[in-house]
C-alpha cells in the first residue's frame, strides 16, 4: 500500500495536541506514515507561552516513519496555514491525510483513510474522505456512504481534486442559483451558506466552506463512514472554530478493522435526510454556531 503523509496543524493547546498525537501513535500504519506538523506562530503575547509548550512537546514525538516540524515565524491563522500546508504536501505526495490538534482518532483511522484513498483514487466523482459522521441513526447498507457535504474533522483527498480548491467568493456568487444555495445549505439549515456570506463581508476568514463549495461546484461527492473514526475534543470552546456543545459528541469510535466499500457512487438520500433532521432537531445548536462565529470573527 502507498501510505499517505499525515499533516497535523497545531497552535496553542498542549493538552489537546497530546491527546491527538497519542491516539494517532496507536494507529495501525502510524509507523509506516510520514508525519508533518505545522505549528502556527503566536497571535498575541499571551499565546506565546502555550505555543512554546506545544512546540517543546511535538519535538519529543516518536512512533512514525519520519516527523517533519514546520514552525511558522508569525501567526498565519488557521485558514491560511491549512491552505498553504495542504497544498504544499499534497502537491508533493499526490494524496494527504489531514488533522487538527483536537481530533482524537480510532486505532483504525489511518487504515480507513489509506484504504479509502487507494480504493477510490480513480473514481473521479469522489473528492473527499471524511473520518467523522454525525451522531445519526445508522441506515447505511455498507460501512460508508456518499453525500455532497465534506466534514473536516479528520479528512483526506488527492492532488488532482485539491487542485480545484478556490477561495474566490465572487465565483461562488456567480455560479450558485437559488436552488443551488438551498441544496448547498442542506435545505436552508442556515449553517453553510451563512459562512459564505460572512466570509464575503470579512467577518470571518475560514477555509473549509470554500473546499465544500469547490467540491459542490464540480459535482463531487464525499465519502463518509457510517460510524465515526474520530472524536473532536475541541468542543470545549478552546478551538478557533468550535463552540462548547454536546450535540456533536461521539461516544464510541469505530473499531472495525475491515471495511465494506460502496461501489455505487451516488448520494445516499436517506443519510442526507437524517443529517438534515439532525440540524432541524438541534436549532439551538445551529444558532450557537452562528452566534459563536460572529462573536469571534467580527
Amino acid at each position: 500500500m502507498n501510505f499517505s503523509p499525515i499533516v497535523l496543524f497545531v497552535y496553542n493547546r498542549p493538552w489537546h495536541t497530546k491527546q491527538t498525537v497519542e491516539a494517532l501513535q496507536k494507529n495501525d500504519f502510524a509507523c509506516e506514515s510520514e508525519l508533518f506538523i505545522y505549528s502556527d506562530g503566536a497571535k498575541t503575547e499571551k499565546d506565546i507561552e502555550k505555543v512554546i509548550e506545544v512546540r517543546d512537546y511535538i519535538k519529543t514525538i516518536s512512533g512514525f516513519k519520519s516527523i517533519t516540524i514546520i514552525e511558522r515565524d508569525k501567526n498565519w491563522g488557521l485558514a491560511d496555514s491549512i491552505i498553504d500546508g495542504v497544498t504544499e504536501i499534497v502537491n508533493k505526495y499526490g494524496r494527504i491525510i489531514v488533522l487538527e490538534d483536537d481530533i482524537v482518532t480510532s486505532k483504525y483511522f489511518l487504515k480507513f483513510m489509506n484504504e479509502s484513498l487507494e480504493f477510490y483514487e480513480k473514481e473521479i466523482k469522489v473528492w473527499h474522505i471524511s473520518g467523522w459522521n454525525y451522531p445519526i441513526k445508522n441506515k447505511c447498507p455498507n460501512d460508508v456512504f456518499f453525500w455532497r457535504l465534506m466534514n473536516c474533522w479528520g479528512w483526506a483527498t488527492w492532488k488532482d481534486r485539491w487542485a480545484f480548491f478556490n477561495k474566490d467568493i465572487n465565483k461562488i456568487f456567480e455560479s450558485f442559483s437559488k436552488s443551488d444555495i438551498r441544496k448547498f445549505d442542506l435545505e436552508n439549515t442556515g449553517v453553510f451558506w451563512n459562512q459564505v456570506l460572512m466570509n464575503s463581508k470579512r467577518k470571518i476568514n475560514t477555509w473549509a466552506i470554500f473546499w465544500y463549495a469547490s467540491i459542490f461546484m464540480n459535482n463531487g461527492l464525499c465519502l463518509n463512514p457510517c460510524i465515526s473514526f474520530v472524536k473532536n475534543i475541541g468542543l470545549d470552546n478552546s478551538g478557533t472554530n468550535c463552540t462548547k456543545n454536546k450535540s456533536l459528541d461521539i461516544d464510541i469510535l469505530n473499531q472495525n478493522s475491515s471495511f465494506s466499500f460502496n461501489c455505487n457512487i451516488e448520494e445516499n438520500a436517506i443519510a442526507v435526510q437524517e443529517i438534515i433532521k439532525f440540524y432541524k432537531l438541534n436549532n439551538s445548536f445551529v444558532n450557537r454556531i452562528c452566534n459563536f462565529i460572529k462573536a469571534n470573527y467580527l
